[in-house]
């Protein structure tokens, strides 16, 4: 139970970074950025999918994790895990894109990185000790 607490916690935080980006998209405005590098990175190309913002992509993976900590069972545990290991991968892709192609660095896709690694470990965590619920 606490380890779903503390992935539900640690969701909830990247949630409201995917949140606030996801807002600043489709208000067109700025995200408050300590150095600039923030609105670089959205009007980028890497910012949209297959034309939906990332930032949206990343809610509702953020939701769907949430939603698996409200059950019990290693076949939620493991999708709880599966989706976090898929957003980190994600994650390490956009990095790679700030570093790289866009030469501009955001800070709240930086702390999506450090959340969604720690939603990561905690489910992978869970996933290892999760009781199976038939037994």
């Amino acid at each position: 139970m606490r380890l779903r607490r503390a992935i539900a916690v640690a969701a909830v935080a990247g949630g409201a970074i995917a949140t606030y980006l996801t807002w600043t998209h489709f208000a067109h405005t700025p995200p408050i950025c300590v150095n600039g590098g923030c609105e670089t990175v959205q009007k980028s190309k890497y910012s949209e999918l297959a034309g939906v913002p990332v930032a949206l992509l990343g809610l509702l993976a953020y939701i769907a994790i949430i939603a698996t900590t409200f059950v019990r069972g290693v076949m939620a545990a493991f999708a709880g895990a599966l989706l976090a290991i898929v957003g980190v991968g994600f994650s390490g892709y956009l990095l790679w894109a700030q570093l790289g192609p866009i030469g501009a660095i955001c800070q709240w896709c930086i702390g999506n990185d450090v959340v969604i690694s720690v939603v990561a470990a905690l489910c992978v965590a869970r996933m290892l000790t999760e009781p199976d619920a038939t037994t």
